[in-house]
């Protein structure tokens, strides 16, 4: 089978790799998106800031419509019963000017819509198939597939997930470690309305985050000892339901629980480097860490708004030393300080140490009184960088300004 030529390839069928192609082939890149056929899963996705921005240009909001579901608030409420104990604090993104600071979307639905700009876009091919791994020869990397086929092309883009073949084929190190955790997740519906606010309870077991979907309906994140998770997620539905609207106080009334319900592992990984010769990493191939302060795919898709952009700035040769250089030193500090923050913010709900439990306490006290330390957590958590100078005008086009 003859050797394909192409600009761009991108490994990895989910949302980050789907984005990453997309996004090149709307950049006018002959653009291969290398992925066999896969099923999303039934979790949703908070989609915030600068994500938001990146997939409106591309046409993805627009195409979500009323499956998106405005996150307007987001209260933490302290449930850890450990002598120092947090006050209740809400962030409102009519503080910084927003109707809301983006948008809970079912992975189902943020997949089809993806699906439906990669159907129309002219200059995208999805070949079905796994990629084996990747050679370099001279200045082009060789994919190879196990269909038998390959494609000689300027740059590789790995989105093939926290076990990456591309990561390993290049030769890229990765740290990993286990949390005592396990993470339950599945959707529900419930008798109040939401009204657009998320809850996300701190737990000495770790977070129990409810996030709105559209109508009277929520996702749940809910992190726990992992026996105990075993034993929730073997109850019978109402029984389920009931332990979940005591856990919530009741604040949405009773509640009934969807299927499918899943529970994983909790765990992270932190790599090396986030590029190798005509490789760069994207989302899970290049971090990894707990479904806490929705951080995952938001983070991985900033990784590939960068490349795109960066790519884009080097036309003629996309995966030259010098950009992926660019690339790596732009994600470098982003990455490392949101895995180093939600694995702090994570241990601190577990740790038993009164010290830590009282920085955490007074952090958020802080966050509480102290308006401007509030807005600066707010746009900095919207977009790495805006703490300071204010939300960036990509973003407030794409969510909505709330105007007084």
């Amino acid at each position: 089978m003859a050797t394909e030529r192409r600009e761009i390839a991108v490994v990895g069928g989910g949302l980050a790799g789907t984005a990453t192609a997309l996004a090149f082939a709307d950049r006018g890149f002959d653009t291969v998106l290398i992925a066999p056929k896969s099923t999303p899963d039934a979790r949703s996705t908070a989609l915030l800031g600068d994500s938001v921005a990146f997939l409106a240009n591309l046409g993805v909001i627009d195409r979500l419509g009323a499956k998106a579901a405005p996150l307007a608030v987001m209260r933490l409420i302290d449930d850890t019963r450990h002598l120092f104990r947090a006050p209740v604090v809400e962030f409102r993104a009519s503080e910084i000017g927003l109707a809301s600071f983006g948008y809970n979307v079912l992975n189902s639905d943020l997949q089809a819509a993806l699906n439906a700009g990669v159907a129309e876009a002219q200059r995208l091919e999805v070949r079905e198939t796994a990629a084996r791994g990747f050679t370099i020869d001279g200045d082009r990397a060789v994919v190879t597939l196990q269909d038998g086929g390959s494609y000689r092309v300027g740059l590789v883009v790995a989105a093939d997930g926290r076990r990456s073949p591309m990561r390993e084929a290049a030769g890229i190190g990765v740290r990993q470690w286990i949390y005592p955790q396990s993470a339950i997740v599945f959707n529900f519906r419930h008798r109040i309305d939401h009204h657009s606010v998320s809850t996300e309870f701190h737990t000495r077991a770790g977070p129990f985050t409810q996030v709105p979907l559209p109508g009277r309906r929520s996702s749940l994140v809910w992190v726990e000892e992992p026996n105990l998770a075993e034993l929730y997620v073997d109850l019978k539905l109402d029984r389920l339901a009931r332990t979940v609207e005591d856990k919530m106080h009741s604040i949405l009334g009773s509640v009934e629980i969807e299927e499918p319900i899943q529970r994983f592992p909790l765990s992270g990984a932190s790599v090396d480097r986030m590029t190798g010769e005509r490789l760069a990493l994207v989302g899970e191939a290049g971090h990894a860490f707990p479904p806490i302060g929705a951080q995952g795919l938001n983070l991985g898709l900033r990784d590939c708004e960068a490349i795109v952009r960066l790519a884009s700035e080097s036309r003629g040769d996309p995966g030259q030393r010098t950009t992926l250089s660019r690339y790596e030193a732009a994600r470098r500090a982003d990455v490392r300080s949101r895995t180093l923050g939600v694995d702090l913010l994570n241990r601190s709900l577990l740790a038993d140490f009164l010290p830590t439990q009282l920085t955490r306490t007074v952090g958020l006290a802080a966050m509480r009184s102290v308006p401007l330390l509030r807005q600066f957590a707010m746009r900095e958590g919207l977009s790495p960088g805006a703490g300071l100078t204010g939300v960036p005008r990509s973003i407030r086009e794409g969510i909505g300004r709330n105007d007084p």
